[in-house]
């Protein structure tokens, strides 16, 4: 499970992510979003839309927390 973010941190992430983005860096936008845990509804439609594969890398630690450490290969 990842650390847990303070809301000033996650400001900051999603700043600098948009910055990267604007950019147009999408590599460095992609890897600091990923540092932040995905909603589990979102991981869930995810991978139901395009697969498991497609969230490798993001932190899925909410999602786990709500789904059981094995949901994504169920």
């Amino acid at each position: 499970m990842s650390q847990q973010l303070t809301h000033e941190e996650k400001l900051n992430n999603l700043s600098r992510s948009i910055a990267a983005s604007a950019r147009g860096d999408d590599v460095e936008a992609r890897k600091i979003a990923q540092q932040e845990p995905m909603a589990p509804w979102l991981a869930k439609a995810v991978k139901e839309i395009f697969g498991p594969e497609h969230l490798k890398g993001w932190d899925l630690s909410e999602a786990e927390g709500e789904y059981g450490k094995d949901w994504l290969n169920r």
